[in-house]
């Protein structure tokens, strides 16, 4: 217990004085009082003939009696009667004829008496009053302070964060240089008319480093950096956000220059008057007033607003335009390179065993956002500390990664021998179906261990990063979903449950590709539906569809031959190499876990499916048998290599996209 704080606070000494207060009434109104006696000793005195005076007090039903001899110590006693003795007390007192006489006496209130009363509640509810005040002005219940501005500064003196501490945003970081410039020296760039951008959105996936890029910035250039979530500026109470703005604005403007970065700004920053109900007033209100603020900027003001966003989409467009929000910069998942510098930014201080190669991990983690990546290396840090080792190994970086993907391994879940079996069939007919296939990505690992809400799963990693996908390649992630499916259809005869997210993804997939993709002859390269609509109306809701019913049975019809097209590739490619499925199936059952190394040797002698015909969006549209040129080569110069490409081969290798090098089944 804080004595100290105890005895400092306000309360303890309101109490002390209450109780001072109160005590000091009781003993005033309690001296000079009489010893009181019972009624039956009462009436005895009265008869006795040592009273000499007598008070009989109306409405209080009491006796006040002095004495001529004292009684037990007292000269003055008092008794108390109820109403039913009264004609018996009145008689005693009669006959007993007090010396100095008998007076009968009618209480009145006394006027201190009342004035306490009044006083005591008026004091109580001032104190009250005043405690409620100096909360609200400086108090940490923030009472009464719903207008102020509930944004977080961190000035020049605290520990900053700078571009040195992001890694895997180049390209941000490069359009971002140019605020922090402006911050630093803005007359360079007054002098000769330009204006640096009032607002820079930042949006992206979620976890690629949009907060720690404004903190960079701010960092750089050692301003004030004003750091709120866009949630703050919404309460129940009507004009309280714009308030809030105006307040924020204001002591961004008194401490110039400044940095107020809006962290989720689509929670205020939505398209107004969207949604079922229409819009809501608040939060258009607030959004009005930010838009006021950022356009009333002072020219010469040295305040620059950046916001984060996942949802750039439905930001309402008068918070897009030039003036507001200039600058707009994508911060995506980093590639390869992006992702290696990631790892060696969050591995300085983690003692990693010798062997460790973050290039591999990085190679391990394609699609892998900055705080993934920081996750994955925080949980080897945990293995290992639970482990009670000294250095993080690449057991436990794998262990990681899949608890990442998957999440953790499930030891307590004992499956029969039965779905074991089954489920090694299952992620081998998931591998086979996908290292049989000509457009795949390699198989990295296989596992029948439980992992969070699978069974068990097959990892499959492209060896680079890829940005646009191919029509065979999706085919072939078709195939590779139902290759589990397929497995437990020709080995048991009867399929499980296990295969439902496999036909959710499936599914979803070919439906893409006929609804977004256009890569179906039936329909063409025709978008159908679009994903705009209410954003507000719901995910299914704001998917309006723009076609008709006869339309819908044919979108249906295509979805579903897709899906078959994969379900009959499966099947021939598993029952072609069933003796290599039954090999995997004992090789998982035994050791549980495979790497890419052990699957490589069970794949040596597995049979490919052979290529798809060449697709036509239209058989009526003439076929070209011209290949594409070569990749010109570095360092070669541009004449020679245009020389080079305008001289066609005839040679076009097998299993290969435009000419390159094939892809390899396994990694």
């Amino acid at each position: 217990m804080d004595v100290k704080k105890i005895t400092r606070s306000w309360l303890t000494y309101v109490v002390l004085i209450g109780l001072f207060l109160v005590g000091g009434f009781l003993l005033i109104s309690n001296l000079g009082s009489s010893s009181q006696v019972s009624t039956k000793d009462g009436l005895d005195l009265l008869k006795g003939g040592t009273v000499t005076k007598v008070v009989n007090t109306d409405g209080d039903q009491r006796v006040d009696m002095t004495l001529s001899k004292p009684y037990k110590g007292a000269d003055s006693v008092q008794f108390y009667y109820v109403q039913a003795r009264a004609a018996e007390v009145v008689k005693a007192i009669d006959d007993a004829a007090p010396k100095d006489g008998y007076n009968d006496a009618v209480p009145k209130a006394s006027w201190f008496d009342g004035f306490l009363s009044i006083l005591i509640p008026m004091v109580l509810l001032g104190l009250l009053f005043w405690w409620l005040l100096s909360s609200a002005q400086g108090g940490n219940s923030k009472i009464m302070q719903f207008g102020k501005s509930r944004a977080k500064l961190v000035s020049k003196e605290n520990p900053t964060v700078t571009f040195a501490d992001v890694a895997g945003a180049d390209e941000a970081i490069e359009e971002l240089h140019e605020i922090k410039e402006f911050l630093q020296d803005p007359g360079k760039f007054q002098a000769i008319g330009a204006r640096i951008p009032k607002g820079v959105l930042l949006y992206g996936p979620p976890g690629t480093g949009k907060t720690l890029l404004a903190r960079a910035v701010a960092g750089e250039a050692g301003a004030p950096f004003y750091s709120i979530s866009g949630s703050d500026f919404v309460e129940m109470f009507g004009g309280v956000g714009a308030s809030r703005v105006r307040d924020l604005f204001t002591q961004a403007k008194e401490n110039a220059p400044a940095i107020i970065f809006i962290d989720e700004i689509d929670a205020v920053g939505r398209h107004r008057g969207a949604g079922l109900g229409g819009g809501n007033d608040e939060r258009e209100q607030t959004l009005n007033q930010m838009l006021v603020e950022m356009d009333g900027f002072d020219p010469n003001a040295n305040v620059i607003v950046i916001a984060a966003t996942n949802r750039p989409d439905i930001l309402d467009p008068a918070l897009l335009r030039p003036g507001r929000f200039d600058r707009q910069i994508g911060v995506d998942a980093p590639d390869l390179k992006g992702r290696q510098h990631i790892l060696e930014v969050h591995a300085k201080g983690k003692p990693l065993a010798n062997g460790v190669d973050l290039e591999v991990v990085a190679r391990k983690t394609p699609g892998f956002t900055g705080a993934d990546l920081a996750n994955v290396l925080n949980e080897a840090a945990l293995l290992t500390a639970r482990s009670n080792a000294q250095l993080i190994d690449n057991r436990a970086l794998d262990e990681a990664i899949d608890r990442v993907i998957a999440g953790p391994q499930r030891r307590t879940r004992v499956m029969k021998d039965k779905e074991k079996l089954i489920t090694a069939y299952h992620e081998g007919g998931h591998a086979l179906a996908a290292a049989a296939m000509n457009y795949t990505d390699p198989v990295t690992k296989i596992t029948i261990l439980p992992r969070g809400k699978a069974l068990g799963y097959t990892m499959v990693l492209p060896l680079d990063d890829k940005y646009s996908v191919t029509r065979n390649e999706l085919q072939d992630q078709l195939t590779y979903a139902m290759g589990g499916r397929v497995a437990e259809e020709i080995v048991f005869h009867d399929p499980t449950t296990g295969a439902s997210n496999d036909i959710e993804k499936a599914t979803s997939i070919a439906r893409k590709m006929v609804l977004e993709y256009g890569m179906t002859t039936e329909l063409g390269p025709v978008k159908l539906g679009t994903e705009g609509g209410e954003p507000f109306a719901g995910r299914d809701m704001g998917r309006g569809r723009e076609y008709s019913e006869t339309i819908a049975e044919r979108v249906d019809t295509q979805v579903r031959a897709l899906i078959e097209q994969a379900h009959n590739e499966a099947y021939e490619v598993l029952s072609a190499n069933r003796d290599i499925l039954d090999k995997l199936a004992r090789e998982l059952l035994e050791k549980e876990t495979l790497d890419h190394n052990q699957i490589a040797e069970i794949f040596t002698e597995i049979r490919k499916l052979p290529e798809r015909p060449q697709w036509l969006s239209s058989e009526d549209r003439p076929v070209s048998l011209l290949p594409p040129i070569d990749m010109p080569q570095r360092g070669v110069e541009v004449g020679t290599a245009a020389t080079e490409a305008a001289q066609p081969s005839t040679e076009r290798r097998p299993g290969t996209a435009g000419g390159g090098k094939p892809r390899p089944a396994t990694a």
